[in-house]
């Protein structure tokens, strides 16, 4: 009975151990590693969030208290609160701008099409920090106080190109005959748009508009240059209370944060999933 295949082509194999078997082993420890080395540090943090020790340098028995000062907490619930309503304003933005123009960018041909198109992804490379004292710039000159205006001009900015590659990708595989048959069925372009295009990049649009709420409720650098003293965001009031010393209260933020994140993820899949069955 012969061996199976080697995992690694020959001659590219010096550095590991050599037998399929002790291969397999071995990227099998070394995906073990790598997930630990991603999730424990996160699991460490869930666990030291019901931690009944301020400090977190040791286990002082379980406790719940952390979430109820955290929930009492008004200067974390007011950021959340800014948060939450900029990461709202700039997800339906981003849904409404992104997907007009991966459409407009699909269905219409005008010149320079391709030069438009590739300044629209320039927001997706661009390095934060050069963005945010961009547009730093671009409000003192326009003088526009940094607020809540700002700070969604400035995330539908790097927020809204996520949804529109997402449909731009969904719209490769449309069949053209979906336009044309509700059209020739009485339905006019904005009807036929609304009642089929719409419904078919759904998948999508709801993924890109995760992408720009998760983004936009994540985002910090940006955030820095352009808030105002009423619009300070959950990020930046996290990374105060950090700079001053641990403090369990963000042990047990965090985890909220994680939970609720596992569930749009999985509610996600789940849309998804259904969509393209």
């Amino acid at each position: 009975m012969t061996d199976a295949p080697s995992l690694v082509p020959p001659g590219r194999r010096w550095w590991l151990p050599q037998g399929p078997a002790v291969q397999r082993a071995f990227f099998g420890g070394w995906t073990v590693a790598v997930f630990a080395f991603l999730y424990l540090p996160i699991a460490l943090l869930v666990v030291y969030s019901f931690n009944d020790s301020k400090l977190n340098l040791y286990w002082a028995g379980f406790t719940t208290k952390w979430y109820g000062l955290l929930f009492g907490n008004e200067v974390l619930l007011r950021a959340f609160q800014n948060s939450l309503i900029v990461a709202t304003a700039t997800t339906a933005l981003s849904v409404v701008i992104g997907t007009s123009a991966a459409w407009l960018l699909y269905r219409y041909r005008f010149p320079a099409q391709q030069t438009l198109g590739l300044l629209i992804f320039i927001p997706m490379v661009m390095p934060e920090v050069l963005m945010g004292v961009s547009l730093l710039v671009l409000f003192v000159s326009l003088g526009i106080p940094l607020g809540y205006t700002t700070l969604i001009i400035a995330h539908t900015t790097f927020c809204f190109p996520f949804v529109l590659v997402g449909v731009q990708a969904r719209l490769q595989g449309i069949d053209p005959s979906l336009e044309e048959a509700a059209m020739d069925l009485g339905a006019t372009p904005l009807k036929a748009f609304w009642l089929v295009i719409i419904p078919y990049l759904l998948p999508a649009i709801v993924a890109g508009a995760l992408m720009s709420f998760t983004l936009s409720f994540d985002e910090y650098i940006v955030t820095i240059f352009t808030s105002g003293a009423d619009s300070q965001t959950l990020p930046l009031k996290v990374y105060g209370m950090v700079r001053v010393g641990l403090n369990p209260q963000l042990n047990a933020l965090s985890t909220l944060f994680i939970a609720a994140t596992a569930v749009l993820v999985i509610a996600s899949q789940v849309f998804t999933r259904k969509k393209t069955i």
